[in-house]
This record gives C-alpha cells, structure tokens and sequence, in this order.
C-alpha cells in the first residue's frame, strides 16, 4: 500500500511524527513517504500525494493542526479516493472537525500500532465506543517501540540549530524518551489524552535514534518529552548512557518546576552529562494564577530554582503564558519587572512576553466556573473557545506586543533590545513611568535554539 505521512509543524525539528510510524508501516510492507510541510511544499508532491491509497497527518499542536486543516482539503482536491487519518496529540481534541473534513481515523496517545491496524483495513470503519458511549480515540497502550526511521526526510541541518555563545550553530537532532505526563496542569494539551499517565520508550531505541541521528551530523540533541523527570530513574540512565557513547554531543531537556525541586540532587548529573540548558513551564508569577492553572508549584518554588541553577552552572529557559484572562496591565508590568530582576531577559525568549492562554477543546480550564462565564461558543476554524480579557486595552498590548516581537525577530534585534520595546509598549499601554532596565548581561552568554519555542 502507498502510505504518505505528512507533518506540518514540529517545532523546527525533524519530526519524530513521521519517522516513528514510519519505520512501523515499512516493517509491515507498505511504501511510505514523508513529507515535512515546514520545509517541503505540498504542490512540490501533488504525485505522490495522488497515488497515495492513504495519507496520515500528524498534529502535536495547536499550530500544526490548524495548518493540517488546510492540507486535509488540498489532499482532498488531489485525491478524491484517498483514506485519511490525523493522529497525533491534537487529533483526539478535534475529532469532530477533522472528520468533517473528510479524515476517516482518528489516534491519539501510542498512535504507531494503530496506524499500522488501520492501514491493514480495507474498509472505512467507526470509532470503537469508549467511556459512556463517547467515541474513543485514544490508545495508551504500553508498545515496545522501534527505532525511527528518518530516511526520507530532510536533512537534519536544514532545521533548528543550537545557536552558542561565540556565534557557532550546531546540527541539532530530537527525540522523545517518554510520552504523556503524571501531572495534570488545566491548561496542558496533554492532560486530555493521557489524562496523568506517561509511556516510556525503552533506552535502547533512544540510543539507537540519537546513534542515527549523530552518524547524521547532529551535535545536539534536543528531548521533546513533556517532563523529562517524570521518569528520573529511565532518564538519568539514557543521559549516562549518551555521555559515554558521545562525550560531546550536548542536549536540552524540557522538566516540571517542581521536579527540578523534588530532583534537585539530579542537576549535578545534567551539568556533568553536558546539558546546554533546561525548558521549564513557569506560566506565571502570579499565584493566583498558578492555582487556577494547577500547576503545581508558587513563584517562591520558580526563584529557588533559579538560584539552584546559578549555583551549578546550569541555563535554564523559562517558559511563560503571561495573557490570560486575570492579567491587568499592572500585573503584566510587574511580570517584566521580575523577569528584569531575576536577571532573566537572556535567558526567555521574546514571544514568551506575548503568549496568550489557549482554551482547546477538552480543556480542564473549562472545569472553571469564571472560564464558562467569559468564553465565546468554541470556533472550529481557529481549533480553541475565544475569549476576552476585562480591560481591552490588556487584549490589545497583547497584538501590539506579538507585532512587535515578531518583527523585532525578522530584523535580528538582540532580545534586550526586543524586552526594552516590550516594556516600553506596557508602559505607554497603562501610562506608568518607564522603568530602567540596564544593564542588561551578554547575549554572548545565553545559548539558544534558533527556533523559538511556540506552540
């Protein structure tokens, strides 16, 4: 069977999407083609995308579905016959729009096997009932995984790369070692799928991607697990295993502000096992905000990490949503105001000072009485329910701001220089007298990916 995977958008890594069911549907027979959209154009495959007998798009995030919509109706006009299928995190969240646009299987959670189920079938068939007659898309399943394969797609070097201190940029692989996580944030995309369960992928297929990966050209290695530490005990055993083999290659993880707390006696082993840096969702300096977001830790728990890092020498990435329905112009001053004072503005990357809370369908944010009261019915071109902040003038430095960034992005403006404009803009916004932000330290100091991170 001719099966063609298509990714929209991964976060400026080469898709583990594709390149995992991949090498399941190749075991099985079946002639498989990729196709990455961030950097493959689809009429540069109108062929292959008619003789396909079944087209599979993958949809970790909101950005890469919304643009998959489009692709589902490009596929549809080449390819009246084709099957079609969306899996991926936000595959189950949207159900309902994707199978109006023609798409026939949905999966969620451990997606390889039942993709390669799916494809064995010869006729269309209905969702197997779930929970209370709902229709379930969703596998958690515990697989025993194979090692991706990347044959096909582009070439490593044409993605995201580790931007370093001096100016050099390193080939930058990624790969997951776990799946899902224990912990159930109201405004995570996970949480409706796994709902609190994560899947491990077994060390010897991680080694065995990341070998590939190296023999490729990468220099690091970027884990996309939603919280590295959910599993310490599997991870801590990779990093060791990845230093031995590959003393120089450096890697960035991504881990829960109240794990780096809990595993505080595993940061000694990131700094020795050559971790450039670590992603953590801070979300907020405020507190009330961080209860309504279940997020398990307080702006106290943030500033001890901070300080934790700084003693051992590791980078660290926070990671923001600082619009959200509470946000007033005054607590978003007082935001970049802590950011300053943490010495912090290297270290974020400037469209975090802009991000606005995401409201998906099957959101836990909706268990929320205040939520239900200010959300607009769900929009299915847009994939979230809309809302308004009570001040407009908060909706309206959020747009200004994310102008600005992106702009500020496109021209290559250092990110003071991109902080010093935002807090100018939050000034004017409330009229409050501009703050003083100097001195600012090296941006020689603070590696980063050249992607930024979105969702």
């Amino acid at each position: 069977m001719k099966i063609v995977l298509i990714s929209t958008y991964e976060l400026g890594h080469q898709p583990f999407g594709l390149a995992s069911p991949a090498a399941w549907l190749r075991r099985d027979g079946h002639e498989v083609r990729c196709i990455d959209t961030s950097q493959q154009a689809l009429r540069d495959h109108e062929g292959t995308l008619s003789a396909a007998d079944v087209v599979a798009l993958y949809v970790p995030m909101h950005t890469a579905t919304r643009i998959a919509m489009h692709a589902i109706r490009r596929v549809r006009d080449l390819n009246p016959g084709a099957r079609l299928c969306a899996y991926g995190l936000y595959a189950p969240m949207n159900a309902d729009v994707l199978r109006e646009l023609g798409v026939e299987k949905i999966i969620g959670g451990e997606f390889e096997k039942g993709l390669v189920e799916w494809a064995k079938s010869t006729t269309p068939r209905k969702p197997t009932d779930g929970l209370n007659g709902a229709p379930s898309f969703v596998s958690l399943e515990r697989l025993t995984f194979l090692t991706p394969d990347r044959s096909g797609l582009p070439a490593l070097r044409k993605y995201a790369k580790l931007h370093l201190p001096h100016g050099e940029e390193l080939v930058t692989g990624y790969t997951e070692a776990t799946r899902g996580c224990k912990h159930l944030c109201r405004h995570c995309p996970i949480v409706p799928v796994y709902n609190g369960a994560f899947r491990v992928v077994q060390k010897d297929v991680v080694l065995a991607d990341i070998r590939q990966q190296v023999a490729a050209g990468a220099q690091h290695i970027t884990f996309g697990d939603p919280d590295f530490f959910n599993g310490p005990t599997h991870a801590v055993a990779i990093l060791e295993a990845l230093h031995r083999e590959f003393p120089a290659v450096s890697y960035d993880v991504t881990i829960k502000v109240e794990h780096l707390l809990k595993h505080a006696d595993l940061l000694p082993i990131l700094k020795a096992t050559n971790c450039t840096f670590v992603v953590t969702a801070v979300e907020s300096f405020d507190n009330a905000v961080l209860a309504r977001l279940d997020k398990g830790h307080t702006n106290d728990d943030f500033f001890r990490v901070v300080e934790l890092f700084r003693r051992c020498g590791l980078g660290l990435t926070p990671t923001f949503v600082p619009f959200t329905p509470w946000t007033s112009l005054a607590t978003y001053e007082s935001f970049l105001n802590t950011i300053a004072l943490l010495n912090l503005v290297e270290n974020v990357s400037p469209i975090q000072l802009a991000i606005r809370l995401l409201i998906p369908a099957g959101s836990r944010l909706l268990e929320l009485a205040e939520i239900q009261d200010i959300i607009a019915p769900f929009d299915r071109e847009k994939l979230c329910y809309p809302w308004h902040n009570p001040d407009p003038r908060v909706d309206e430095l959020q747009r200004e701001l994310e102008a600005a960034i992106q702009q500020g992005s496109r021209i290559g403006l250092p990110r003071p220089h991109v902080f010093a404009q935002v807090s100018r803009l939050a000034n004017e916004k409330s009229g409050a007298p501009m703050k003083d932000f100097d001195p600012f330290p090296s941006r020689a100091t603070i590696p980063y990916l050249t992607e930024p991170w979105y969702c």
